[in-house]
């Protein structure tokens, strides 16, 4: 199983401004690509192939078995059920390569799927949103965060000043640095799926352009 960490790959960004204003810009071009698209799964595979991470650019997601969590109020809640009713948990890792691009939380209401799709989810590793996808669903944005910014605020408004460059130094980039949580809807309305998605520094693991 891979782990998160570090990728040799990511010391390729140099500790300067630019390198700063580069790599916030592509943060922020994941982020808006995943809002405006209701399957993550897919907006990684076009992330991978846009930036060469791996041959073949498909995600791929490996389970973490043993890790149940049950869910929350606030998920029976967004999800419509009833504290009786069952919900189901995956926890997977999607990895383009060798390359770990996030890790997912999922509650899902079983009785909303088709068996072949409860089948494909309980026995294999597909992506949930491969698995779902015939449902033509829809995403709904609950929360988004920026879990790092390689800029001080109000670096654009002169409320802060750029960080020095430190020749020969490494970019320092942390392990998570977006997180969203969406609740994911048939074409119908009826909710099926909620998703907690902690989006890695690995998604900066290529040279950057300058």
């Amino acid at each position: 199983m891979l782990t998160l960490g570090a990728s040799p790959a990511r010391t390729s960004w140099t500790d300067t401004p630019v390198a700063r204003l580069e790599a916030l810009a592509e943060l922020q071009t994941l982020n808006a690509d995943l809002l405006s698209h209701d399957s993550a799964t897919l907006t990684l595979d076009r992330w991978c192939a846009r930036h060469h991470l791996a041959d073949g650019a498909k995600i791929v997601a490996d389970r973490v078995r043993g890790q149940d969590k049950p869910p929350p109020a606030a998920v029976r809640e967004q999800l419509q059920v009833g504290a009786d009713q069952p919900i189901a948990y995956r926890r997977v890792r999607l990895r383009c390569g060798e390359h770990v691009l996030s890790e997912a939380d999922n509650w899902y209401v079983p009785s909303r799927l088709t068996p072949d799709m409860n089948r494909a989810l309980e026995t294999g590793d597909t992506a949930f949103g491969r698995v779902v996808q015939p449902l033509r669903f829809q995403r709904h944005t609950v929360s988004v965060q920026l879990l790092w910014s390689p800029l001080p605020e109000g670096w654009d408004s002169g409320g802060a000043p750029l960080p020095r460059a430190k020749p020969g130094a490494a970019l320092s980039i942390p392990d998570n640095v977006i997180e969203h949580q969406a609740l994911l809807t048939r074409a119908d309305g009826e909710p099926f799926s909620y998703v907690v998605e902690t989006y890695t520094g690995a998604v900066l693991d290529f040279p950057p352009s300058f």
